[in-house]
């Protein structure tokens, strides 16, 4: 697999400039339509609204698909930030306008979407070639009585990123896989592992971790039920999996462990650019941005090894407008971008894990590596972790709400210096707020 720095420069550029267009624009050329798609000038238009960098548009897999179908004229628009995207998405649903004929979905909207939204996306159950996906990947999507609202594109698959020469300076061993085995089955012995690089580490002030939430989310999503049960109950006050989570995350904020940077939000992204924290748990989706925020400086200081644990964070699906004026095109769009062979190009592309079984499969998929990070060999790290998510996974409502509330409550421990009792508190008493 080639250098992907100068794609996801042009990438991350694109997505930063359409996010703004697209926080703006509701819809234009349609007409009447609903979603700006329709039949214009002997062509038919599809509309797309996406998020971060899915890997769709930035691979060129957009402009393939018009040339193989030159009567077809995409329009895709991008939005940085997913949180703002999906409230946007959510009043466009409610007005019944402003959206468009294709809109991604991220796996903690996916319950909500299938709850309350489900009128509003097209069918995709039974339709030909969309037999490839993993058996869990299309039950998130699924609604009770078997509509299938979108198709998935990627997954997130979970692995541990660290710089090797910050290991090197800690006299820690830096072979990706003795790396692994330092931590191997307990993440707790990762929070020791930081113990040992904060008092042995030689050179500037440098963190072990970026954050505490990026910890806590790794471990919750380990499990099959994380903030509700498979009723619909919220569970996360007294699920076991999400106390140790919060305890350890804890523990590593207590500890000076981490670097109090959240995962996206400011101030990351300078992290990573002057070599501020020494690891970091990343998602397979989480490489592009890293070596793209790193830079060019870092490439080759980063590398990958196994997680502790199995664990699936992240993870998105396209879904089709009901009352899409060009559904069945959309819908035969949304099939191709997600088939596997297009699937297998955007992870050589840009490392998104594929959703497709059959892409996992491919020796392009597998013999996969990384030149950013050391050529690590991404394709087997991320196709084994892989395997381990388990098959059923409990999906809530608002799962994405409850998710940032406990990345926000986390930080009241790293930043504010609250106690984790007090910090929890806190947390439960918004998301009782936030969920009703």
């Amino acid at each position: 697999m080639g250098t992907l720095g100068s794609l996801r420069t042009k990438a991350v550029a694109a997505a930063a400039a359409a996010g703004a267009l697209a926080l703006v624009v509701g819809c234009s050329g349609g007409g009447d339509s609903v979603t700006g798609g329709g039949k214009k000038d002997g062509k038919t238009v599809i509309t797309m609204g996406l998020y971060g960098v899915m890997g769709i548009k930035e691979t060129g897999l957009l402009e393939q698909y018009e040339k193989e179908n030159p009567d077809v004229d995409i329009k895709a628009e991008i939005a940085g930030d997913e949180q703002t995207y999906y409230t946007a998405l959510q009043t466009r649903l409610a007005a019944g306008n402003g959206l468009k004929d294709i809109q991604g979905i991220e796996i903690g909207r996916a319950k909500e979407i299938t709850e309350t939204q489900s009128d509003k996306f097209a069918d995709f159950a039974g339709m030909a070639g969309t037999d490839h996906f993993l058996p869990w990947k299309e039950s998130q999507i699924s609604t009770a009585d078997g509509k299938v609202l979108g198709l998935g594109t990627d997954i997130g698959p979970m692995a541990v990123c660290y710089r090797k020469d910050y290991f090197e300076k800690a006299g820690l061993p830096t072979d990706r896989e003795e790396v692994a085995k330092l931590w191997e089955g307990d993440w707790s012995k990762y929070v020791e592992v930081g113990r040992t690089f904060k008092k042995d580490f030689k050179g500037k002030d440098v963190a072990y971790m970026d954050a505490a939430s990026g910890l806590f989310n790794a471990m919750v999503y380990g499990y099959p039920e994380q903030y509700y049960d498979a009723d619909g109950e919220l569970i996360y006050d007294k699920n076991p999996a999400v106390k140790e989570a919060w305890n350890l995350a804890a523990d590593a904020a207590e500890a000076g462990l981490t670097a109090k940077l959240r995962q996206f939000q400011p101030g990351w992204d300078p992290g990573l650019a002057n070599g501020t924290f020494a690891t970091a748990v990343c998602p397979a989706w989480m490489l592009s941005h890293i070596s793209e925020k790193a830079g060019e400086a870092n490439k080759g200081k980063w590398d990958v090894a196994r997680a502790p644990k199995g664990a699936n964070w992240g993870g998105s699906f396209l879904g089709v407008i009901e009352k899409s004026p060009v559904k069945e095109e959309a819908k035969k769009l949304v099939a191709w971008l997600t088939a596997p062979e297009q699937q297998a190009h955007i992870f050589k592309e840009i490392g998104n894990i594929p959703s497709s079984q059959k892409a996992l499969e491919t020796d392009e998929v597998r013999s996969a590596t990384s030149e950013y990070f050391n050529n690590a060999p991404i394709g087997r790290i991320f196709g084994a972790a892989a395997q381990e998510i388990p098959d059923k996974q409990v999906l809530g409502r608002k799962d994405g709400t409850i998710k940032d509330t406990f990345s926000q409550g986390l930080t009241l421990i790293e930043q504010q210096g609250s106690s984790r009792d007090d910090a929890w508190k806190t947390t439960a008493e918004r998301i009782d707020k936030a969920v009703g």
